[in-house]
């Protein structure tokens, strides 16, 4: 391959790393503003409950099976369903309550950090060293300082919706580890399509629970707007783009889109929205993204000695369902998830 079909191609790879950080970072936006006129639970369950139609319809198309079978694959769906979907989109929704969407996506950052460190403790093959567990600590540290809570502030909604969306992706990070020795070989569309479906009835029936109504749903033309943006862009469109780029470029540097929603979500709320972000939630960001690249450190390393001893070979070969995704992905992960040391 020449330079500039390598360069060319290098450049495709950048274009569609930027469309799917702009997608998912904008979706924390979307959500605050829908929050406005629907009520969480019932928001993100109607939102999934379309898009793994629309995502199983696609997986008819683009891969031989689209029914699981066996306990194992039905498993990996309750799994993923429950926790990646249901508990992460659901506590995240809530948390929206009484946070910006910018400071909920970099609370959010930290899941590829929480997944290495449950991987730790749950998976006996892949225990943390001290720079693993300096890489963790970097990234709470990170969420003190986007919190920034004090005395005053302990009890506040903004400390309590900060709790929330950490717990999201507390969640996150669990179910991301959970599913992975659980034995399957359903095609990753596939998977994609049944967990948000049965995320979506988790979400539907935990809103029924919490006494959420459709009649307090306001159908006003900013709310359709932000469903529709989040449903088809952020998640049908967007995941779209996420098989590309697995394919292109591989888990790692996908992976670094998370790093890149909190900066899309700080600018699009400040210009959708006014908002404006401080500069200890930029120090915070930058923290979190400290703490995952000490984690990580190994395999940039060798994602960079490959760029640069070898640029006629630009994608890095890596397990297709090896990366994990915050905001609506997940996959069936056979080597590694979001964020863990290799």
């Amino acid at each position: 391959m020449t330079t500039r079909t390598s360069l060319r191609y290098e450049y495709r790879e950048l274009v569609l790393f930027s469309m799917l950080a702009l997608c998912w970072g904008s979706s924390f936006v979307a959500i605050e503003v829908g929050l406005e006129y629907v009520p969480p639970l019932l928001f993100a369950g109607l939102r999934y409950a379309l898009a793994g139609g629309i995502v199983l319809g696609y997986a008819a198309v683009a891969t031989d099976r689209i029914r699981p079978s066996g306990s194992s694959e039905w498993l990996v769906i309750g799994v993923a369903g429950v926790f990646v979907f249901a508990l992460y989109h659901g506590l995240l929704y809530l948390g929206e309550l009484y946070v910006s969407g910018a400071i909920a996506a970099t609370i959010v950052s930290t899941a590829p950090i929480l997944t290495v460190a449950f991987a730790g403790v749950l998976l006996p093959n892949e225990r943390l060293n001290l720079l693993g567990v300096v890489g963790f600590v970097l990234g709470l540290v990170g969420v003190v300082l986007v919190v920034q809570p004090s005395s005053a502030a302990l009890g506040g909604n903004t400390v309590f919706g900060a709790m929330l969306v950490f717990a999201s992706a507390v969640a996150f990070a669990l179910g991301s580890v959970l599913v992975r020795p659980i034995e399957s070989n359903l095609p990753l569309e596939t998977l994609q399509a049944w967990s948000m479906l049965l995320g979506s009835g988790v979400l539907l029936g935990w809103a029924f629970l919490r006494g959420e109504s459709v009649a307090a749903i306001q159908l006003t033309p900013t709310a359709l707007a932000s469903y529709l943006y989040l449903t088809l862009v952020s998640g049908v469109f967007a995941f779209l783009l996420y098989f590309e780029l697995l394919d292109r470029s591989g888990a790692i540097q996908v992976n670094l889109v998370g790093y890149a929603e909190p900066a899309v979500a700080i600018c699009v709320s400040w210009l959708v929205l006014g908002s404006v972000v401080d500069s200890l939630t930029v120090v915070g960001l930058l923290t979190i993204l400290a703490g995952f690249v000490v984690i990580k450190r190994e395999a940039f390393r060798a994602l960079l000695r490959s760029r640069f001893e070898d640029r006629s070979t630009p994608v890095i070969t890596l397990d297709r369902r090896s990366d994990a995704r915050t905001d609506g992905g997940t996959d069936r992960p056979t080597a590694r998830t979001d964020g863990g040391a290799d």
